[in-house]
């Protein structure tokens, strides 16, 4: 895993977030500063559609798991989502008061959930695009939210050094995790949902158990901020993207770090695993995007 296999070019200013449409993993999606979108093919690199509308920089973005929508969040204070196949926007989700910078469909694909610097978390429904709940509780801006597989609970990171967990139907609030002493910058269950993982701006990793709320591994040893945190499809490793220009692989269990990727020439915003695991992608604010095998 150590020679990149495209390079994407074409933006025109930083690419801050990117995906794979998984589980098909044949197209890439990169939200850049230049207030698009783009849709690309994973085996040649090809542009399929720029996506324009947003009048903002794009920060987060994410596929539902049909691989027939991607949702972008804007510093614009919307969400959008896009039709795939026509490349025409389907809804803009309003209502937060300040930018979205996460956003994450449920498996099922019949809900997103935006993450704002409002402090506040909406669930949307995707099939009318309606606000469904709003989940306040947080004392800091959102940095992260995210579905668990069975669409039961929500994960949500914050600025205020807590990840807190909810009940997806309801809106309720389960419970806070702690232990960070800086800024929490990203959150994710692993594919069973046993598991989450956190972030932090301390230079840390932590692993939860989701039915203990327990610390259970600490990912130490970046040396700057953690942006992105991912585990792979078999939930037996951790991916880490820092500032420190390196992206970090972990073992899921015992926190040891397995490998240190390193080649970007400036700090890595995101990362993640193909279907399989068997591909890494990276983007840094060197303009560029890695793949890695």
């Amino acid at each position: 895993m150590t020679e990149p296999l495209h390079t994407l070019g074409g933006h025109k200013n930083v690419v801050y977030a990117i995906a794979f449409n998984n589980p098909y993993g044949d197209k890439i999606a990169t939200g850049s500063f230049d207030k698009t979108c783009k849709l690309w093919s994973a085996e040649t690199g090809k542009c399929y559609h720029t996506f324009r509308g947003h009048t903002a920089e794009i920060v987060c973005l994410s596929f539902n798991l049909q691989s027939t929508l991607v949702a972008t969040g804007s510093m614009d204070r919307t969400a959008k989502l896009w039709d795939i196949e026509k490349g025409e926007v389907v809804f803009t989700l309003r209502g937060h008061s300040a930018e979205i910078v996460a956003l994450s469909f449920n498996t099922t694909g019949d809900r997103i959930i935006t993450g704002s610097f409002d402090c506040t978390v909406g669930v949307w429904d995707v099939v009318t695009g309606r606000m469904l709940h709003i989940l306040i509780g947080h004392r800091g801006e959102i940095s992260s939210a995210q579905f668990n597989w069975d669409c039961s609970l929500i994960a949500t990171g914050s600025m205020d050094k807590t990840c807190m967990l909810w009940n997806a139907m309801t809106g309720a609030h389960i419970a806070t995790l702690t232990g960070h002493s800086d800024e929490i910058m990203d959150v994710c269950f692993d594919y069973a949902g046993q598991r989450i993982a956190t972030a932090s701006a301390d230079g840390s990793g932590r692993v939860y158990n989701a039915e203990t709320k327990k610390c259970i591994a600490k990912l130490e040893g970046h040396g700057g901020e953690i942006s992105k945190i991912c585990f792979n499809p078999k939930g037996n490793r951790i991916l880490t993207a820092s500032s420190d220009k390196t992206a970090r692989l972990w073992d899921a269990a015992t926190g040891h770090c397995l490998q240190i990727l390193e080649g970007h020439t400036d700090e890595i915003f995101s990362c993640a695993f193909n279907y399989k695991g068997n591909i890494i992608i990276t983007g840094s604010k060197d303009n560029t995007c890695r793949v890695w095998h």
